[in-house]
């Protein structure tokens, strides 16, 4: 375990170098077009996974099908690693981001050019808003509409309630809502150095199409992504009920 965490640190050092370096490196492309963002932010997250294959034993799989169209991916977030893995194979992955993040260096340019839609607490309605006629003014691409529904990054076992936010996009949006389980927590968590060997798995649920009452597509979302969260952490050897 001490060698684990030794190799641990070492990722996570030259990780977040990674990360400045590319950031710096395709910067003047970002800042003149969507697909260099993307480009940048897509090499990290493949850079950032392959280095944890080979130097922590760390792998990743994706299950069930991966969003393509316009829809709402509601995911469940418990680490920096089911970030990547998402934005990896979503080809037009967008965040439902603090606006704070827009005036972080380097960052907030990135979150700009890849369509991330920036709220104010309590404003998110006026957000979204903006940015479904941006897409149908052709001035923004459509894409899929990440949210975390906890808000927040959970630790494997702990309950955060859902929040209802999810249910009031999926109501404005019109969309499919595509539901998003994850076991990632175990081998990448939330706080810590320590990165575990294993194999992180984010699995893409049925999708909700639009329609559904709010409070019954609530209580549909929170059941299948913690079951199946729960069911893919009981498959790498954890009990949520330690």
């Amino acid at each position: 375990m001490a060698w684990q965490w030794v190799k641990s640190l070492i990722y996570v050092i030259q990780v977040y170098f990674a990360m400045l370096v590319l950031g710096i490196v395709f910067l003047p492309w970002a800042a003149l077009s969507p697909r260099g963002a993307r480009t940048a932010c897509r090499s990290y997250a493949r850079y950032a996974m392959w280095t944890a294959r080979w130097m922590l034993g760390l792998h990743h799989e994706v299950r069930g099908e991966v969003p393509t169209d316009e829809v709402l991916i509601a995911a469940k977030h418990q680490s920096f690693l089911d970030i990547l893995i998402i934005f990896t194979y979503a080809p037009t992955a967008k965040f439902i981001m603090k606006r704070e993040l827009l005036w972080t260096p380097i960052i907030g340019l990135y979150a700009w050019r890849l369509g991330c839609v920036p709220v104010d607490r309590g404003k998110r309605g006026a957000a979204i808003a903006k940015m479904l006629a941006d897409v149908e003014k052709g001035r923004a691409q459509p894409g899929q509409l990440i949210i975390y529904s906890q808000g927040t990054r959970v630790a494997p076992g702990a309950h955060v309630p859902y929040k209802v936010g999810t249910a009031v996009l999926y109501e404005q949006l019109g969309q499919p809502c595509v539901p998003a389980a994850t076991n990632a927590g175990l081998f990448w968590p939330r706080k810590g150095i320590l990165r575990k060997p294993g194999t992180a798995v984010v699995e893409f649920l049925p999708r909700i199409m639009p329609g559904m009452p709010r409070d019954q597509f609530m209580r549909h979302l929170e059941s299948e992504v913690e079951a199946q969260s729960n069911r893919l952490m009981a498959e790498a050897g954890f009990s949520p009920q330690e």
